[in-house]
């Protein structure tokens, strides 16, 4: 989080502060490749009523902004919120966040990974990037999963419902030996 994050719209507007959660983008190797900022409201919970409020910078495709270390059994989804509101009823799941449909799509997988939750986004760009993630990762020996929400995205699932919701949603789609 930064309480005033430089933002304009483009090259020739002026520079305005937001307070922004700010995300860095890394390789498997943990190096950073990127940047995520997604600018906030400070009057209500919600992003900043500005043109774009999402932008992200740098080498974006295949890598993720991550949430716990690879492993054999990880989730991935688009938006870092989605990914934040699933790790919160699979808190042991290391997750990563691609931030778009085409990154997802095009994620690396850990040499350790085996099984991968896949929280989709209900819209067709969130159909088509599980089923090439779901392919690919077929295509690499790795277990797919697909997750999805009620609504179009996890958190807003979370948002609409509430935890215990949430976890009604989420648990019956998870593989049983990971429910734990």
């Amino acid at each position: 989080f930064h309480p005033r994050c430089y933002y304009r719209a483009d090259d020739k507007a002026p520079r305005q502060n937001w307070p922004a959660m700010i995300a860095s983008v890394t390789d498997l190797g943990g190096a950073i490749t990127g940047a995520h900022r997604t600018w906030l409201d400070p009057s209500v919970a919600g992003k900043a009523p500005i043109e774009t409020p999402r932008k992200a910078m740098g080498a974006l495709r295949g890598h993720a902004v991550r949430f716990g270390s690879s492993a054999e059994v990880m989730a991935a989804g688009e938006g870092i919120e989605t990914i934040l509101s699933l790790r919160v009823v699979l808190s042991g799941v290391p997750m990563m966040a691609a931030l778009s449909a085409a990154h997802l799509s095009a994620i690396l997988f850990p040499d350790a990974l085996r099984r991968l939750y896949i929280a989709r986004d209900i819209d067709p760009g969130g159909d088509g990037a599980v089923a090439t993630l779901t392919e690919r990762a077929a295509a690499a020996g790795i277990e797919a999963i697909t997750l999805s929400p009620r609504l179009g995205d996890f958190n807003e699932d979370l948002v609409a419902f509430g935890l215990d919701e949430l976890r009604a949603i989420v648990r019956p789609q998870v593989h049983p030996v990971d429910v734990e």
